[in-house]
């Protein structure tokens, strides 16, 4: 007699269970078939024509967080490939930097285009009048300053890179030579 009033209590909880979860992913189903019918943000429960302004007026007390000067925004930088310039490219994650440097060492119409070969990752970027690089980047030279290396690795790395391939003194730290850091 005692098995049979516990066996009740348990289907009856799994049932209710079971209907309880029912309704749930119903109600979440509907929100993806039927999305903006129903708003459970809105004091109405549905949306009202105010609800669907999709650009609002600006806030007049709205502070802008990030402030770039037009000078900063439309600066240009003069390169000069044929001197002792180099572009070092900075890769930040999950920003569209693969993407980006593929396109320096592929798409960049240059007097010397970068040589990709297929089946190799790196290519061979080098100056128009000599064998020195240009650019250096995991597309051009690898992961040289180890994977995903920041601001400060690469400062301090790029240089000694730098001078056992091209067998050449270059001090990116010193003013007089020129480095352009994207």
């Amino acid at each position: 007699m005692y098995g049979t009033g516990r066996n009740m209590v348990e289907r009856t909880s799994k049932f209710l269970l079971i209907v309880v979860g029912s309704i749930f992913f119903m109600l979440i189903l509907y929100q993806y078939v039927a999305p903006g019918v129903m708003n459970f943000g809105s004091p109405h429960g549905y949306l009202v024509e105010d609800d669907t302004d999709i650009f609002p007026t600006p806030d007049p007390h709205y502070v802008k967080k990030y402030y770039f000067p037009i000078r900063d925004l439309e600066r240009t930088v003069d390169f000069e490939i044929k001197g002792e310039d180099v572009i070092v490219f900075l890769h930040i994650q999950k920003t569209g930097g693969t993407t980006f440097g593929r396109h320096l060492v592929q798409n960049v119409r240059l007097e010397v285009p970068c040589d990709c070969r297929p089946g190799q990752k790196k290519c061979t970027c080098y100056r128009p009048n000599r064998k020195e690089t240009w650019l250096f980047s995991r597309f051009s030279t690898g992961w040289s300053c180890g994977l995903h290396a920041d601001w400060t690795e690469l400062t301090n790395c790029v240089p000694g890179v730098l001078n056992k391939k091209d067998n050449k003194l270059k001090n990116l730290s010193r003013p007089s030579s020129r480095a352009a850091f994207i």
